[in-house]
């Protein structure tokens, strides 16, 4: 597999960074850990997050609603939820083409 064709992993992360900034992988990889801690607190409380030229980060919550279950077609009842959605800034955007 190429690496263009597989998902960069957070080992890829850090290096990059590394080689970015020229810090030691360890004090790359822990910048990393605390920035995804912070965007995870802020969301957990219900915050959103903007990163400029990059996108924002948003808890979107899903109402309760019935269901199916499609093996039997019998009626299900499923849960309120909260996920995170992604909305790409416009430079990203334009970098995907």
């Amino acid at each position: 597999m190429s690496d263009e064709s597989r998902p960069m992993s957070r080992q890829d992360l850090v290096d990059a960074a590394a080689s970015a900034t020229s810090l030691p992988k360890t004090q790359a990889d822990a910048v990393l850990k605390a920035i995804l801690s912070s965007l995870g607190d802020a969301l957990g409380a219900g915050r959103e997050v903007r990163l400029a030229g990059f996108g924002s980060f948003a808890i979107s919550e899903r109402a309760a609603r019935q269901g199916r279950n499609p093996a039997t077609g019998e009626v299900v009842q499923i849960a309120a939820s909260k996920s995170v959605k992604f909305k790409p800034a416009k430079d990203l955007k334009e970098r995907l083409g």
